[in-house]
């Protein structure tokens, strides 16, 4: 058994209990998902090769697709991605009203922005640190360079105003070099004025200054003219052009020394939701342009996933197949099936976790509970196989029972039996002749082998 610290355990164990997907420790309860994760894994070595993905992840409510993107950025970060996630709300999505001043794609990319993360700051604002990384990757570079060790100044090692000057020109001179070819992309200029704004503020120790720059990039000016006020850069990150911006983000990313960056974005149920169809569909035309980007080798060093449920995916009214250029690229050929999948296509489908990967996944959990409160597992074998055999067995659980809803069971039920060690399982499950369910889980099916993937 794998010891959990308890700062994970609690984590972990509180936000399962609560129905919401933890940020850590996600590594100790994956099951299954075998075929989705390696096909994802290589999409990821993709985007580090310098290509560009772009996945939906789609499936019911409770059905794991927050878990598995979470996984995924996760283990992501760990291999030295750049990674940002966001959920779309009513505030939130990927192009705004016209006309309108609430900006709701640019909420979304602010969102974005301050979920930056890295493996140094997984939770998030890692942006400071990224470009600080970058700058002093500059200057090492330059320190070791042959222009650095032929020059005058190289033995003087008292930093005088004379030697910094001289440094200083080189380093920019570095800087401008490699944020060049940022210039040729769309907005690429304005960035690349930005980018050299932070370096000289960084030298300086120009706070403020660094401060502008840093709200630039993460969007938060709300007109052209404070932004010209403050850096002098005739542009700023708005409802249009956000992903212009992601676009050349990826890119530096790169130049700082990370792999690419993952974008996922969740909940792409309130784009359904939304009430006007123009909306909608100036929404489903900015996934239409990611999509067509990503495929067509337009971006580099970017992937996308995107969660959703199948109604908001499937429904030819309302949903993304509603969109007729969207519905052609994505919609499956004719020799897929609900068995035989394509993992190569845009879309994953999640199906249920078997009953044998809820075994294992329900294990895992007592021990995760058993080492948190500090108690030997008291819940046996045949102890599981009850649970699990009165969870399946519940009315409608054939085709409505989740994953969410068995895992909150479960550890409603091991807090219980923790705080009334007087009680039994079968005194709280109720009576002990249920019948296995339709196809159910037996002693022999769990002893059998099924693929757990780990990453």
């Amino acid at each position: 058994m794998t010891t959990v610290p308890p700062r994970i355990a609690s984590l972990l164990i509180n936000a399962l209990r609560s129905g919401v997907v933890p940020r850590v420790g996600l590594e100790h309860i994956t099951v299954g998902r075998a075929k989705e994760i390696g096909a994802i894994l290589h999409d990821i070595d993709m985007i580090e090769a310098g290509g560009a993905t772009f996945r939906f992840i789609v499936g019911k409510y409770g059905s794991g697709k927050s878990f598995l993107m979470q996984t995924i950025r996760n283990y992501a970060a760990s291999r030295g991605f750049v990674v940002c996630d966001a959920d779309l709300s009513p505030e939130r999505r990927l192009v705004g009203t016209k006309g309108s001043t609430q900006n709701q794609g640019l909420a979304t990319y602010r969102e974005l922005m301050q979920h930056l993360s890295t493996k140094a700051k997984p939770d998030g604002g890692a942006l400071p640190l990224i470009l600080e990384k970058w700058i002093n990757g500059v200057m090492m570079q330059v320190k070791a360079s042959k222009e650095w060790y032929d020059s005058p100044n190289a033995a003087d090692k008292s930093y005088d105003s004379e030697f910094d000057a001289y440094f200083d020109a080189a380093v920019e001179r570095q800087i401008y070099a490699v944020i060049g070819e940022l210039e040729g992309m769309v907005n690429g200029f304005a960035f690349a004025q930005a980018v050299s704004t932070y370096y000289r503020a960084y030298r300086e120790g120009d706070e403020t200054k660094k401060g502008h720059v840093l709200k630039w990039f993460r969007g938060e000016y709300n007109g052209l003219r404070e932004a010209r006020a403050d850096l002098g850069i005739n542009l700023h990150v708005n409802d249009e052009n956000w992903y212009d911006f992601l676009k050349i983000f990826a890119i530096f990313l790169v130049k700082a020394g990370y792999k690419g960056l993952l974008v996922l974005i969740d909940e792409l149920v309130n784009l359904f939701k939304l009430p006007n169809a123009i909306t909608r569909a100036a929404n489903y035309e900015k996934i239409l342009t990611l999509l067509n980007d990503t495929l067509q080798g337009k971006a580099k060093h970017i992937g996308f996933l995107m969660g959703g449920t199948p109604q908001c995916m499937e429904d030819r009214y309302r949903g993304i197949f509603s969109y007729e250029a969207l519905r052609s690229r994505l919609a499956e050929g004719h020799f897929a099936s609900a068995d035989v999948k394509d993992m190569t296509a845009p879309i994953i489908r999640l199906a249920m976790l078997t009953q044998e990967e809820m075994y294992v996944l329900v294990e895992k959990l007592r021990d995760i509970h058993a080492g948190l409160y500090g108690y030997a597992p008291v819940l046996t074998h045949e102890d599981l196989l009850y649970f699990l055999t009165v969870e399946y067995n519940r009315v409608g659980a054939e085709t409505h029972i989740t994953p969410r809803e068995i895992i909150r069971d479960f550890i409603e039920l091991a807090n219980i039996l923790h705080q009334n060690p007087q009680f039994t399982v079968a005194q709280v499950l109720g009576s002990n002749s249920f019948e296995l369910a339709k196809g159910g889980l037996t002693d022999e099916d769990v002893g059998s082998e099924f693929e757990e993937f780990e990453i």
